[in-house]
């Protein structure tokens, strides 16, 4: 098979033929079809995941058809489409998944950093880290959502928020474009804060009830006008300009981090203590967790905003992404639907 690896930190992506690794008795086998590219990738890519071992194929966002099953699978069929996000697997028995809380496993895999990824035309993956397609799904649709959507899906319906509550999305990018869908089709009232008044039409086309301009008028302030925010979804990595929006919470309001910023979030307990609000972060989720994001987002029709390459123009794809240049999710095709 054809794969993109990594041989070292900070290497190139390169080229290469490997051989179609096969299944363990818990495992599948899936032909990939559309692997989308994340910011995480960069963990990959400059080493900066503690421990990550090389050559490795990154990858967490895949989509494709199954092609065999080990021995103990009994879940999913050849022929079946299916997908892999960034929980890779969970260890069944740490006390975090004695409770059900596989996201949070002690010994938890990340698909694409524990084990080979997307960027090749074959990977393999445990049996409960797979997560079914919806039928009416384009592959290359669905891939971004086993990342970038499932974090936006689950932080959103992880907190308080009520249908007709107000919720702010800070930034409009590759996670807050699907934020402001989500939120709208979840029945609450949006404002979306970007700092750039080339961003209020996009916002208006994906169903925002405002648009705030960060860089023209204060974010919280306008919040405020509008009865304060029950929750506000922290999706640009800044933590300069996430701060700058926490006096926009509304009474007993959450803002909600789902950006990895390198600097800091500054906050006071005075801004916290008075009206009861919080602060609080989400990862992703699990397979069911992306299975109940694709299915929400079928029936809702709430799709990334994508551009596609061939598996061969990974480096360009991406560098088109980490350079914030894409709108706003990149994709690689790899095979057919």
């Amino acid at each position: 098979m054809k794969a993109i690896q990594i041989a070292k930190a900070g290497g190139d992506f390169e080229i290469v033929d490997r051989d179609i690794p096969q299944p363990k008795e818990n495992e599948v086998l899936i032909k990939v079809e559309a692997c989308g590219i994340c910011h995480s990738d960069m963990f990959v890519k400059e080493g900066a995941w503690p421990g990550i071992e090389y050559p490795r194929i990154p990858g967490h966002e895949i989509v494709g058809m199954v092609e065999k099953v080990g021995d103990k699978v009994t879940a999913w069929k050849e022929g079946q489409r299916v997908g892999v996000g960034w929980h890779g697997g969970h260890c069944f028995t740490c006390v975090p998944c004695r409770r059900g809380d596989f996201i949070d496993c002690e010994n938890a895999q990340i698909t694409g950093i524990s084990y080979d990824g997307g960027y090749a035309e074959y990977m393999v993956a445990p049996h409960e880290a797979v997560a079914a397609i919806p039928d009416d799904m384009k592959s290359e649709e669905a891939a971004p959502l086993l990342c970038a959507g499932i974090t936006v899906f689950n932080a959103l319906r992880n907190t308080d928020v009520r249908p007709g509550d107000l919720v702010g999305v800070q930034g409009l990018g590759g996670l807050g474009h699907l934020g402001v869908q989500y939120a709208k089709k979840m029945g609450y009232r949006v404002a979306a804060i970007s700092t750039s008044n080339d961003k209020k039409d996009l916002a208006d086309d994906l169903g925002a009830d405002y648009f705030i301009n960060a860089k023209e008028k204060d974010a919280a302030e306008e919040l405020q006008k509008l009865g304060g925010a029950k929750v506000i979804l922290a999706t640009a990595p800044s933590g300069k300009a996430i701060s700058s929006v926490i006096n926009g919470l509304g009474v007993k309001g959450q803002l909600m981090v789902i950006a990895a910023a390198n600097d800091n979030i500054e906050v006071s307990s005075l801004q916290l203590i008075p009206g009861s609000k919080s602060i609080g972060g989400w990862a992703s989720g699990t397979a069911r967790d992306s299975e109940d994001t694709l299915n929400f987002s079928a029936q809702t029709h709430v799709l990334p905003m994508i551009e596609t390459y061939p598996l061969e123009k990974a480096a360009e794809a991406y560098d088109r992404m980490i350079n914030n240049e894409a709108r706003f999710r990149v994709v690689l095709q790899i095979a057919k639907d």
